[in-house]
């Protein structure tokens, strides 16, 4: 386990980060046990919450402060012991914090950490459906002798029963092609997005409230090169963000993660995306949501 003393995210004035008066809560999960080609997955959590301390406040878009919603930054969940402790409690911290009224948001930490934060959120929520962004389907029964294995996240919560939606897969086995036409999960394939646009057939298939897991391997190496998994043919930061904001604008969001940075030594650009990604989620939030 990464044992690490985080701050702050974005580093913000005390006043804005207490537990009880946050709006968004930031979880860090520093777990690693399958990652199967690179590694450091667990020293993710860390680095993204390093590097935001030196993204800006001020959301020139949407000309807002969304810190000032108040972010609290919890202490990392302890993820050792056996796999199904470690899942427990993870199951446990984001039960809570929705249960306080917050906003979660998981900091991975390898895939297979969104299938106890999502079993959470299916538990608390009705009407909800997991929008998945990646490279990988991540549907495969089992990998390398594991089924909770980073390779097999979407399988499990394929098993609860929600809808899943996937956009950006550009990499996957014929197992997971047959279970994907077995099962009906709505896949939109990189091919598809780079013929198509992210067209509103995408967002048409999700339910009403929306649950985001996003694997950073969707974005194409030439700007996310951090990963333990890189695949080309990814994609850039405005086409995403401006999704992004679709989704927001036309569903209920209701909790994200972010998952798979491996940090490199002296390549600090992937870790300050990351961090950029999740201020741009919670900026959306706010000023987006359709629900409010």
């Amino acid at each position: 386990m990464a044992v690490f003393q985080a701050h702050n995210f974005l580093g913000i004035e005390e006043r804005y980060c207490y537990q009880n008066n946050s709006y968004f809560e930031i979880i860090p999960i520093p777990y690693e046990r399958t990652t199967s080609y690179g590694k450091g997955t667990s020293k993710g959590p860390e680095a993204i919450i390093e590097a935001s301390q030196y993204v800006e406040l001020y959301d020139e878009q949407f000309q807002i402060d969304a810190y000032k919603k108040g972010i609290h930054t919890s202490e990392p969940i302890d993820v050792s012991g056996q796999i199904k402790t470690a899942f427990d409690r993870i199951q446990q911290k984001f039960s809570l914090s929705l249960k306080e009224g917050k906003f979660p948001i998981g900091l991975g930490g390898e895939h297979a950490v969104t299938f106890p934060i999502y079993t959470a959120f299916h538990n608390f929520f009705d009407d909800l459906c997991i929008l998945h962004f990646d490279a990988h389907s991540d549907l495969r029964e089992s990998y390398e002798g594991s089924i909770y294995s980073h390779a097999s996240v979407m399988h499990r919560i394929a098993g609860l029963g929600d809808p899943i939606i996937q956009v950006g897969i550009r990499s996957q086995c014929i197992e997971e092609a047959r279970f994907i036409r077995d099962k009906g999960i709505h896949t939109f394939y990189a091919h598809h997005i780079v013929r198509n646009g992210f067209n509103q057939a995408i967002i048409d298939h999700l339910n009403r409230n929306v649950f985001i897991t996003f694997d950073l391997d969707f974005f194409d190496p030439s700007i996310m090169p951090s990963t333990g998994t890189p695949e080309p043919g990814g994609f850039q930061w405005h086409e995403t963000v401006v999704f992004l904001q679709r989704v927001f604008e036309q569903k209920n969001v209701v909790g994200f993660d972010v998952v798979e940075l491996a940090p490199q030594k002296n390549v600090t650009h992937p870790d300050f995306l990351a961090a950029k990604l999740i201020y741009k989620m919670m900026t959306l939030k706010l000023c987006l949501n359709f629900d409010k």
